[in-house]
């Protein structure tokens, strides 16, 4: 899916009457909620994992060819697989600055757990694991931006 075509969506809900929108692409599906008490919008993202066996050496010399349509999700390392953000934007570790953070190195996770959000223009993007498996590096830092396709986590999947 488009990323502009995705943009254009949140502006639409944002501007109307819609409290809740859930669009299917593919494999590539989104679902846009508005928050009430807060006037936030939290947006769900996912994305087929793409099974494609490379081994690390080739993997480091493949150029990352992409269109905006078809993401991959995540890469593998020698530590696991890579989940990579789907947005630019602002990543947080935590739902609010006092909470605690939704994973740390070492957690087992479960596929659809939420791992961080991504803030980008003023929406709350929660990125959910694509796989189980058990956080072995958070690579982004909390509060700093993340460009499309960054890393953001280690997972090594169960």
């Amino acid at each position: 899916m488009d990323l502009k075509l995705v943009k254009n969506i949140l502006t639409l809900i944002s501007e109307s009457d819609v409290d809740e929108v859930s669009i299917e692409e593919g494999g590539f599906k989104i679902k846009v909620k508005k928050q009430s008490e807060s006037n936030l919008q939290t947006v769900h993202y996912q994305m087929p994992v793409q099974q494609q066996p490379v081994s690390a050496p080739q993997a480091a010399a493949q150029p990352a060819t992409q269109t905006a349509s078809e993401t991959k999700p995540s890469a593998s390392t020698d530590d696991g697989e890579v989940v990579k953000s789907p947005i630019v934007g602002t990543f947080y570790e935590a739902s609010s600055p006092d909470a605690d953070p939704f994973v740390k190195v070492g957690d087992h996770v479960k596929k659809g757990q939420t791992l961080c959000i991504v803030e980008a223009m003023k929406i709350m993007n929660e990125i959910e694991a694509e796989f189980s498996g058990t956080i072995q590096k958070i690579v982004a830092e909390n509060g700093s931006p993340v460009e499309f396709d960054q890393p953001l986590f280690i997972i090594k999947k169960d």
